[in-house]
């Protein structure tokens, strides 16, 4: 694929305003093969690719186990819907025992880091002021789009940055329509440099959307990735879940907006990468 920046095993990261090209070993992006409960709103009603009328009676059965189990475990998990419980049985693989435990665990998050059920923008206020995360239009499945600049970020003290990203997540879920229960990242890091280089953040980032938000990530483009990121994407890379791991996409400039253009139609892009959108701040965004 000449000029993308895909990359994997012990294959070349090549980088196309410069040509410089690096070796990296057990590196892999793949492309994408194909509740939170501040986020009931969203219900998918159509049967996935792939899912027969035998595996979803077995899904039933698993996801009936999973509810018994539970609210065994826990009164409050009864206000949980079906849809929810199935992203995390889908994160586990279908296993009712790990879905189980990681349910749980979401469960007591959600009471001691967000006791009030959401994350106000007066909580988030330093995080806002970065300018760093927008939100607009949705992709052709009708995934809600979020832009997020790396080259804004800068760490910052205490949990802010955690809430800050719970508030954004949960943004996008209040946009997700009916029938729809992921969203669609552009991660744009022009610019990006040492002094973005945030790893705790990172792995943080990491934790709550793989822990808490599972199966709401879609696919994540990241665009203008500099020959630097690299040092740092190699430390975070093994935190990163397998089901993750094959919805990251790295384009390549020359590629950047055809390839948008494959998931997105022009009416619904971004006008700074060739579409007719602005882009609205993520806490302006309803």
């Amino acid at each position: 694929m000449e000029g993308d920046a895909l990359f994997m095993g012990k294959k070349h990261f090549q980088f196309q305003d410069s040509q410089e090209t690096i070796q990296e070993e057990g590196i892999m992006i793949a492309t994408v093969q194909k509740h939170d409960l501040t986020c009931q709103g969203s219900q998918e009603t159509t049967q996935e690719e792939g899912i027969t009328d035998e595996s979803n009676e077995e899904e039933k059965k698993k996801l009936a186990l999973m509810r018994a189990t539970v609210e065994k475990q826990n009164l409050t998990s009864k206000d949980i819907d079906d849809l929810t419980m199935r992203r995390f049985l889908r994160a586990r693989d279908q296993n009712v025992e790990k879905a189980s435990t990681m349910l749980l665990k979401y469960l007591e998050w959600k009471r001691t880091f967000v006791p009030k059920g959401f994350i106000a923008a007066s909580e988030v206020l330093n995080e806002i002021a970065q300018n760093k995360m927008f939100m607009q239009g949705t992709d052709k499945k009708g995934r809600p789009i979020a832009v997020v600049f790396g080259a804004r970020h800068f760490s910052s003290k205490g949990d802010e940055f955690k809430r800050f990203l719970v508030f954004s997540l949960d943004k996008l879920c209040a946009r997700m329509p009916i029938g729809q229960e992921k969203f669609t990242i552009i991660g744009d890091l022009k610019g990006y440099g040492y002094a973005n280089s945030d790893i705790r953040a990172y792995i943080a980032a990491l934790s709550i959307l793989q822990d808490y938000y599972p199966e709401r990530l879609g696919k994540v483009f990241v665009i203008h990735a500099p020959y630097i990121f690299m040092t740092v994407w190699k430390i975070i890379y093994p935190f990163i879940d397998q089901n993750t791991k094959k919805k990251i996409v790295f384009v390549g400039n020359k590629q950047l907006h055809s390839t948008l253009l494959e998931d997105i139609d022009e009416n619904q892009l971004p006008e700074i990468y060739g579409g007719k959108l602005k882009l609205i701040p993520i806490q302006d965004a309803t």
